[in-house]
């Protein structure tokens, strides 16, 4: 009898009174925000406990032991537990004024150098287009240089043939060169080379000529090593018959007296 009296009171609900709200309606609703690095941060309040701080923010106890390398359950007022790791915080951005760019500075453009260039036009007289230190230098010539910045020209005298004319500082880049051999002579090499000049070089050209049949005949015959010239006996012949005539006359006047 005692047993079905104690379950009809059990099973009644218990009255609230008015104005007093269900306990677990008045746990407070926590609503994070995330710093701007991300972290979610709650800071404890008077009366707080891990137990009551996971009920509001959702996190367990053991969680926010382990994520704040908690030992045991002491917290204290003022005390920043991290709750999680979330999305930085919104923050307007406004954007400021575009940088201009740096203009590079312009790279400056080398001077160009100078070299030098010598031509030579020399006598060919075995015809092999290349020069033995037995065959000379031939004037009366004409040599020019041009490229597209300079047109130069110069005419071989007698003197300037002994060795190289040489134009000199001339700017670095691809020269033509032109010969033209003198009267009675005909090439024996190209009369026209191209050269690049580089600064600071001094570049030789060589050019042969030889002379033909006709200036060949006009030079005096001149013995070889060795060998008489026949023009120094003849020149003897007349002295010994001059000497023969006198001495011829000279015995007759005395034959006379």
């Amino acid at each position: 009898m005692i047993a079905a009296v104690l379950a009809i009171v059990l099973s009644r609900p218990v009255p609230v009174e008015a104005g007093k709200a269900d306990p677990i309606s008045q746990v407070p609703i926590y609503t994070p925000t995330p710093l701007p690095d991300g972290r979610i941060i709650y800071i404890v309040k008077v009366d707080d406990t891990l137990l009551s701080i996971s009920l509001i923010t959702g996190v367990s106890v053991d969680e926010l032991r382990g994520m704040n390398n908690l030992t045991s359950d002491i917290i204290f007022v003022g005390q920043e537990l991290l709750l999680g790791l979330g999305g930085p915080a919104e923050v307007d951005f406004t954007p400021g004024p575009t940088p201009t760019p740096t203009r590079a500075a312009p790279t400056p453009t080398p001077e160009p150098g100078s070299g030098n260039l010598c031509i030579l036009l020399f006598d060919d007289i075995n015809g092999d287009s290349l020069r033995q230190e037995e065959e000379p230098s031939l004037p009366g010539g004409a040599i020019s240089v041009n490229n597209q910045a300079v047109s130069l020209s110069q005419t071989v005298d007698t003197e300037a043939g002994l060795e190289p004319h040489c134009f000199e500082a001339l700017p670095e880049g691809r020269y033509t060169i032109s010969v033209a051999v003198p009267e009675g002579y005909n090439p024996t090499t190209n009369t026209n080379y191209e050269v690049e000049l580089e600064a600071g070089d001094e570049t030789y050209v060589d050019f042969g000529a030889q002379a033909n049949s006709e200036t060949l005949a006009e030079l005096p015959i001149l013995p070889q090593e060795g060998e008489k010239s026949p023009l120094l006996g003849i020149i003897g012949g007349v002295i010994l018959l001059v000497g023969l005539v006198l001495a011829l006359f000279a015995g007759r006047l005395i034959k006379g007296r």
